[in-house]
């Protein structure tokens, strides 16, 4: 399956030690001060503030979020769900990508090649609330053929840094 991308997405912005070193830091750090990251850089706060701005405008830093415990949060379930589709074509993408984007439980959606078209982390309070998911949600996109879910037993490894 493929879907269109803009050149834009496709343009690897060039990165110095120090705006790897920046990166490094803001994703382990989000909240972290400019003056603190400054002085964790080496750099005055003025030239800091300007790169950091520059990799904000770039999109090479695309937002600042907050991590949360999913289990403290009542969210139990972790589900990966490959979804197989009937045709393949842009259409079919574009309309079952905005349909999954819609989905607050489906934290992430991935294009992807092997038997699936799709696979999803979906992520629900029980196996209740991944039933309605399923029935309400899933079974009703667009050109899908065939579900199949994967049940977390354990998190070993959650969301990381990006390797820089």
């Amino acid at each position: 399956m493929i879907c269109s991308r803009s050149d834009d997405e496709r343009t690897i912005m060039p990165l110095d030690r120090v705006d790897r070193q920046m990166l490094a830091i803001l994703q382990s750090e989000g909240r972290i001060s400019n003056a603190a990251l400054a002085e964790r850089l080496h750099l005055s706060p003025s030239p800091c503030l300007r790169r950091l701005r520059t990799l904000e405008t770039s999109g090479v830093i695309s937002g600042y979020t907050a991590v949360l415990d999913r289990p403290r949060l009542g969210l139990g379930l972790t589900v990966f769900v490959d979804l197989k589709v009937e045709r393949h074509s842009e259409q079919s993408a574009a309309e079952i990508s905005r349909a999954l984007s819609a989905a607050p439980e489906v934290i992430s959606a991935h294009i992807v090649s092997g038997v699936a078209d799709f696979r999803l982390e979906v992520v629900v309070r029980d196996l209740v609330d991944y039933e309605r998911l399923l029935f309400d949600t899933l079974l009703k996109l667009p050109h899908v053929t065939d579900v199949r879910s994967d049940f977390a037993l354990r998190t070993v490894k959650s969301a990381s840094p990006l390797p820089l």
